[in-house]
């Protein structure tokens, strides 16, 4: 099956199945291997293809939908030069083609003789495999919809350019690897190893429109971000205002709306800050665009963790790649407490005083700054209305308003997210 011949998709994850099963259709019927070995072999490929099958979500064609994972999860030189950009020119077009035609010949493999040959029957299962449920520990229904229809695709592919023309498509709108399956992502950093960056397969799907009010806000933050997307200068973000406001679900919804465009977002939390540089230098040759998000951003007086973010943002000798922004939100408009002890140090002392200086300055390199304030009780009520409706929630307004000032009153005052919580308390008392 010429899968040693391989030369980009090569050492790829999970390509242990595929070297075992290429093994077992180059030799099924070999009287050098034992016969019963033969089919050991076959059910352990068998079992780990369900595994993985299952993990994944996959349906269908078990075999197919392994191969297109295969071919959309690994980074190599192809396929992370047409992500999001989609083909380009070069040699490396035919180095992709000779891979893209050993692939094809595994789709096409007819396995009726090797099951014949090794009294495998049940392997047939696999080629028309119906999921017992949609959830997926790995992957959510979008992405495991995009592969299984990708699958699909490339199993009906008429010819190798075909073939290779569909895939390539896949990793223009798409992307390839994690970064370009998953939306957002988190650092996770395990002693004495790189900060590794790692997906967040369930993220919350909220769109802009969801957020009642804030219209001037919500301009200005799709203003910057679309022209960081479209590729033109922007500047770094920062959200403040009064707690529960949808500061972060508006980063959220930001992500939603441009994912198709390239956005990523990963979220840092401060005590990562010194993996900063790390982080950058593994996303900084990517056609993505990377939102660095840190949520609720704040510091004590004692906490020295902003110097690492000052660094970042204003940049060494190595300056801050163009596809990557740094968005943050705080209930804090200079992002660290400023205490009455600190204006008595600066009347008495100047050093204090630059050091102080030192500390307020960093709110000043972020180029866009919008405030989310509370709202006022006519815009909550509004807000309760508009969550109400959209909700199906049958009541009347004189009294649903009513029971929102009661519940506002005990929960925390006006806020969108009071507003929620009500709307949520509403819906569960009704179910």
């Amino acid at each position: 099956m010429h899968t040693n011949e391989l030369m980009l998709y090569k050492n790829m994850e999970y390509g242990e199945i595929l070297q075992d099963m290429t093994f077992l259709m180059e030799n099924y019927n070999n009287e050098y291997y034992n016969r019963e070995d033969l089919r050991s072999l076959l059910f352990e490929c068998i079992n780990e293809l369900l595994e993985i099958s299952v993990s994944h979500g996959f349906e269908g064609n078990l075999w197919h939908t392994y191969l297109t994972f295969l071919l959309s999860n690994d980074e190599n030189a192809y396929s992370t030069s047409c992500e999001i950009v989609g083909p380009v020119e070069g040699s490396i077009n035919q180095i992709a083609m000779h891979d893209f035609k050993v692939f094809k010949e595994l789709f096409d493999y007819d396995f009726e003789p090797l099951m014949k040959e090794l009294d495998a029957e049940s392997f047939a299962v696999l080629l028309n495999y119906t999921n017992v449920n949609e959830g997926s520990k790995v992957f959510n229904k979008r992405i495991r919809d995009r592969i299984c229809n990708l699958s699909k695709s490339l199993g009906e592919a008429e010819s190798v350019e075909l073939f290779g023309k569909r895939l390539t498509q896949f990793y223009k709108e798409f992307g390839v690897g994690k970064l370009g399956l998953h939306k957002a992502f988190r650092i996770e950093h395990l002693e004495g190893e790189n900060a590794e960056i790692v997906p967040i397969t369930n993220i919350a799907h909220v769109h802009l429109d969801d957020l009642v009010g804030y219209e001037i806000a919500k301009k200005k933050l799709i203003d910057n971000t679309k022209a960081f997307v479209e590729g033109r200068k922007a500047n770094n973000c920062l959200l403040y205002g009064d707690a529960g406001t949808g500061k972060s679900s508006s980063i959220k919804a930001i992500l939603n709306q441009y994912y198709d465009q390239g956005l990523r977002i990963i979220e840092v939390y401060k005590h990562q800050f010194k993996d900063l540089n790390d982080i950058i230098a593994q996303i900084k040759n990517r056609n993505y665009k990377f939102i660095i998000y840190m949520d609720d951003l704040s510091f004590e007086e004692f906490e020295i963790e902003y110097k690492y973010l000052k660094a970042v943002i204003e940049g060494g000798l190595e300056k801050k790649p163009n596809n990557v922004l740094i968005y943050a939100t705080s209930n804090r408009r200079h992002l660290i407490r400023e205490t009455f002890k600190d204006k008595q140090d600066r009347d008495e002392d100047m050093h204090t005083n630059d050091t102080v200086q030192e500390k307020l300055s960093l709110v000043a390199r972020f180029g866009v700054t919008i405030y989310y304030g509370a709202p006022t009780k006519k815009e909550f009520q509004q807000i309760v209305k508009e969550l109400a409706k959209a909700n199906q929630i049958q009541m009347p307004e004189e009294e649903l308003l009513l029971e929102a000032n009661k519940w506002e009153l005990a929960h925390g005052g006006l806020s969108g997210r009071t507003a929620q919580q009500f709307i949520d308390f509403l819906l569960g008392q009704n179910a």
